[in-house]
């Protein structure tokens, strides 16, 4: 099985977000497609992979998110058919109250970071249940709902790899896996099963939108589990505290940094896992998740 990597350098940066072609007997297949932004260095990954736009005809997405699914609505109106978790899929076919959303809080930055995103019509929609089979020439890929980081992800498994999305963390250079923990969906019981869930496949690689493959080695889930719930705990008197996302994000990120020189990580590195996964989001995402969840 063939796989090609696709950098799609989001503003101006390696090693952010990935796309990936995979080819098949009855040609290839789009893990994520990235937003909508970064659409023209999509395309020449394409077509450096040997292949035209026209070609792809299938889209797995991992979940809505706009760095994952910006730019499905594009390649729905060439004609390709889009795979999505049935609690996403509406937002594909009006995604009006996803994109009012993202403007509030990205306001004039909203088109430069992410483009557009346009209605799919439902005849490009298909909605996938947990453990189904989608069968692409000799490919079968197989779907596991895996929430947590969202309650519309889905991690797709096609033979011994797993694309991953955001449920397996980000992991930038083969450094440390941290856990992306935007609002509003962070719920830490349910990945914990989605953890177990990709733990029961044994898989031999990992395929990171946040990112590229990552040989398989049950440590990295542990670590991955470890992390989110010491950020969660960081996070949770502060919440309690009533401090606010822009008093806590500094401290956060100081946290985080001495965790990432602690291993070693130099600074071009550190900030490449800040642009994938902003501080301010994992601090707004945690302490929404302790509102909801406080007892």
């Amino acid at each position: 099985m063939n796989i090609h990597t696709i950098d799609l350098k989001f503003q101006g940066l390696l090693e952010n977000i990935a796309a990936f072609l995979v080819e098949s007997s009855a040609g290839p297949i789009l893990v994520e497609t990235g937003p909508h932004s970064t659409l023209p260095n999509l395309l020449a990954g394409i077509e450096s992979a040997g292949y035209k736009a026209e070609d792809i005809k299938h889209i797995f997405l991992t979940h809505i998110h706009l760095d994952h699914a910006g730019a499905a609505w594009w390649f729905a109106q060439q004609g390709a058919k889009i795979y999505v978790h049935p609690r996403g899929s509406k937002h594909l076919g009006s995604p009006e109250r996803l994109m009012e959303s993202a403007r509030r809080i990205y306001q004039d930055k909203m088109d430069i970071l992410w483009g557009q995103m346009n209605a799919i019509a439902s005849t490009q929609i298909q909605e996938i249940g947990h453990e189904e089979k989608i069968t692409v020439g000799d490919l079968d890929v197989h779907a596991l709902h895996t929430p947590g980081h969202a309650v519309h992800h889905i991690a797709w498994q096609i033979g011994d790899v797993i694309f991953t999305g955001d449920v397996a963390g980000v992991r930038i250079n083969q450094g440390m896996v941290i856990p992306p923990c935007p609002p509003p969906d962070i719920h830490i019981g349910d990945w914990e099963n989605s953890i177990d869930i990709l733990k029961a496949q044994s898989p031999r690689v990992l395929y990171l939108t946040h990112f590229g493959p990552v040989d398989y080695d049950e440590t990295h889930l542990n670590e991955l589990q470890k992390r989110l719930h010491k950020w969660a705990n960081w996070i949770k008197p502060h919440y309690e505290a009533e401090r606010s996302v822009v008093e806590v994000t500094p401290e956060f990120q100081q946290m985080v940094a001495a965790d990432m020189i602690a291993e070693g990580i130099a600074e071009a590195d550190r900030n490449k896992y800040e642009a994938a996964n902003p501080s301010w989001m994992s601090v707004a995402g945690l302490m929404r998740y302790w509102k909801k969840h406080e007892q």
